[in-house]
């Protein structure tokens, strides 16, 4: 074998063996880190949009050290990127622990906010199904409720926060799409002819969503409903509000109208970094 041969298989594994040296160096100099070069390294990566690793090194950091400023601020941002890496029972289950660990942090607010967002996505498919007109009575709305209270929590604590004003936006839209949702179920059960239960629907409507479309439809499937039992004092009264409240209402025809799109969609989500 010639000279030049062996000294390049030499060579070969001496840069090999370094890298594994090198390597091995990087591993044992994380064993040294700070606190903060814990927590700089994982901003570095949740910036760069790197945000599977951004978690692992935030994990890494509070059980390193459990406790200190940089512990707290890690566990507010593991929050972002969870949510941010799609992974959003993490990021309710980060924003929970994080309002337990620290309700009085000048930062708690974002946990709020988190929890009513990622809600807010996880039921997107609610609210664009009540867009076109379409929902399921067997669906649970618990998501868009959680997330309307999560709101609800940040705006009744927080009142000056940066998140208020759109999670008074998206608060509106949930009020109306839950509103909606019932209205849903109410005409469901006046399609299956079970009108004592369209007119229980119609009751609940109008005491916990007054103010939205709902009640408009809420009014006029009453009208019919109790139409439809015989009860024509009872379906007169609700005539004479619906008129007085939607002259122009389609169900003063004595027919079911079409059940169409009764709000606005806002984004699914913002791309809001609260650290920036």
């Amino acid at each position: 074998m010639k000279i030049t041969t062996i000294l390049g298989i030499m060579l070969g594994a001496v840069l090999l063996a370094g890298c594994g040296i090198t390597s091995l160096f990087k591993d044992s100099d994380k064993d040294d880190y700070t606190a903060e070069q814990y927590y700089q390294e994982a901003k570095e990566l949740l910036e760069d949009d790197k945000y599977s690793k951004a978690i692992d090194l935030y994990r890494e950091l509070e059980s390193t050290y459990p406790f200190g400023s940089y512990t707290e601020q890690a566990q507010l941002e593991v929050i972002y990127a969870y949510y941010k890496n799609d992974n959003p029972d993490a990021a309710l289950a980060a924003a929970d622990r994080f309002i337990r660990l620290h309700p009085t942090h000048p930062n708690v607010d974002y946990a709020y906010y988190i929890e009513g967002l990622v809600n807010f996505t996880v039921d997107n498919s609610l609210l664009e199904t009540l867009t076109k007109g379409e929902s399921s009575p067997d669906r649970d709305p618990r998501s868009t409720r959680e997330s309307y209270n999560a709101f609800e929590e940040l705006l009744s604590r927080f009142p000056e926060s940066r998140y208020a004003v759109d999670a008074r936006q998206r608060m509106g839209v949930l009020h109306n799409a839950l509103a909606m949702h019932e209205v849903h179920v109410a005409d469901f059960y006046m399609r299956r002819e079970a009108y004592v239960a369209v007119v229980n629907r119609g009751k609940y409507i109008l005491n916990e969503y007054p103010g939205t479309a709902a009640i408009e439809h809420a009014l006029g499937l009453m009208m019919l409903a109790y139409n439809k039992v015989g009860l024509d004092d009872l379906s007169e009264d609700s005539r004479r509000v619906l008129t007085l409240n939607f002259p122009d209402s389609r169900y003063l025809s004595g027919r079911r109208p079409a059940i169409k799109k009764e709000f606005t969609l806002l984004p699914a989500s913002l791309d809001l970094n609260p650290f920036d």
